[in-house]
């Protein structure tokens, strides 16, 4: 009855609410899609850390019955491992046609150096107390960011970045022990690490494994140099877990890289502070060391700032620092 008094209507009706529905279904599926990526994003930088995590822990085990120089040296080889397919897969033209070559080997520098303090600090401190100092990372970048990349900070962010240094004096500890090696090397070698993320921003077109493979054959020429008259000699266990080291190393940095493709930065950026949580956690675990109460305070006044200048940067549609290489680890 009603077909013959609407003629047309009802099933251009139904045809209009099936097509409404399948616009509802594809809706759906990809937010579905979208979410399930960014939860796989989520779980791969978690991953990443914790991997970087237990590197830095085996790399603090290792230093302590190798030179600095020994471990550089044999984790480049072991990073090797993991960049070989990956090397094969890509054209010598990306290897060695790189975009600022200048800029690359300040890269370079910076990563090594980065690295190579590292493992120096951890020699003498706490994993948790070196890790302190190398979290203050991405408000260095965004000081140095001002000044060198042009970008524009606010006050908010600029008060940020100065309580961030005071977090930062509060880990040192004010008194003539701020002044030690260890102490030094671990602030030198965040301030490297900060160098090596702005530098990594400025030569973001440079492939990823062409970024990796340089800084790891820089660690290698470093290790080769500062091994010479420092050399041990190793069991075959001991040979592995310095080969694994720089395995564990490269594979984090691939779920790092995987991640970013998977979630947006700004998600992503504030996971970073688990690796001081894994440092703690590690730290106590395998060396029986816990920071005392002024190490936790700056940690967190660091972690505080950090958190702030991630919410600016989103605020401000800026896309923050992701460390992707954690090059220290």
């Amino acid at each position: 009855m009603a077909r013959g008094l609407f003629p047309g209507v009802i099933p251009a009706a139904i045809e209009n609410g099936v097509a409404e529905r399948r616009k509802i279904m594809k809706a759906t599926t990809a937010y579905a899609v979208g979410g399930n990526a960014i939860l796989a994003g989520i779980l791969l930088m978690l991953l990443g850390d914790l991997m970087f995590a237990l590197n830095d822990a085996m790399g603090k085990w290792l230093v302590a019955s190798f030179s600095v120089g020994q471990v550089l040296l044999l984790r480049s080889l072991g990073a090797f491992l993991v960049l070989g397919p990956l090397l094969a897969r890509s054209s010598t033209t990306s290897l060695f046609k790189v975009e600022k070559p200048g800029l690359q080997f300040a890269r370079v520098v910076m990563a090594t150096a980065d690295t190579g303090l590292f493992y120096a600090a951890v020699v003498y401190l706490p994993l948790a107390d070196v890790m302190t100092f190398y979290m203050a990372g991405p408000i260095y970048v965004a000081a140095i960011s001002h000044f060198f990349l042009g970008e524009r900070i606010g006050w908010r962010r600029w008060l940020a970045v100065l309580i961030g240094f005071v977090g930062v004096i509060i880990a040192l500890r004010p008194s003539e022990a701020m002044l030690s090696w260890p102490s030094m090397f671990a602030l030198v070698g965040s301030l490297s690490f900060a160098l090596s993320l702005v530098l990594g921003r400025v030569l973001r077109s440079t492939p990823d494994v062409t970024l990796v493979t340089w800084q790891t054959l820089g660690a290698l020429v470093a290790g080769i140099f500062f091994s010479v008259g420092n050399w041990s000699p190793f069991t075959g266990q001991e040979l592995f877990a310095l080969l694994l080291l720089g395995v564990v190393s490269c594979s984090a940095h691939l779920l790092i890289t995987r991640s970013l493709k998977l979630a947006p930065a700004s998600v992503l950026a504030p996971l970073q502070y688990t690796l001081l949580l894994w440092a703690i956690v590690f730290g106590w675990a395998f060396f029986g060391d816990f920071p005392d109460a002024q190490t936790l305070v700056g940690a967190a006044i660091i972690v505080i700032a950090g958190m702030f200048i991630f919410h600016r940067a989103k605020v401000k549609k800026v896309e923050p620092v992701v460390p992707n290489n954690s090059s220290h680890g």
